[in-house]
């Protein structure tokens, strides 16, 4: 299968935050965020994989800014390593300021998604070639991120995750 570039699973999502979505503070919901990235990430595995693609786990994500009602919030997400079957999705949220229009980080998040057949099974995928410094730090973590999540659900061994050994020796 031939590689694919991060770039061709790019998705852009848009919006405004409404009152509905907002909770007593009159900040975003962040359940509403977790749906909007979630949201997004189906969007770029699908990209990625031609397939239907279902969430696997949330691995990580980082509330690091609230974002107010009536923020313009944009959700980017794009497949940062592809397995055999699966994806990891590295989501990052902006929010523009309303006078100046300057963007800035408010969140991010990390995804796996796996791509499957018309039955459900599993199917393979192609990998994926970072060209960018960033999309390629993404890449190399990635392995890590998944061999730790191995380890951890006893599902490896510790003396097998080779990039885990790097960080420590």
């Amino acid at each position: 299968m031939k590689a694919k570039t991060p770039a061709e699973s790019r998705t852009v999502m848009t919006d405004l935050v409404l009152p509905s979505e907002t909770n007593p503070l009159n900040n975003l919901f962040g359940g509403e965020l977790l749906a909007r990235m979630d949201r997004a990430a189906s969007i770029s595995a699908r990209r990625h994989s031609r397939r239907v693609a279902v969430t696997a786990s949330v691995n990580h994500v980082a509330f690091n800014r609230a974002i107010p009602l009536g923020s313009v919030v944009t959700v980017e997400a794009h497949v940062s390593r592809a397995f055999n079957t699966s994806m990891e999705i590295y989501i990052d949220v902006w929010i523009e300021d309303r006078e100046s229009g300057q963007r800035s980080k408010a969140n991010e998040a990390i995804y796996t998604f796996v791509a499957v057949d018309d039955i459900g099974r599993p199917v393979e995928i192609a990998p994926i070639k970072p060209e960018t410094d960033l999309e390629k730090e993404r890449y190399a973590a990635a392995l890590r991120r998944k061999q730790l999540s191995l380890v951890l659900a006893g599902k490896m061994q510790p003396k097998d995750a080779t990039e885990l050994k790097a960080l420590f020796e």
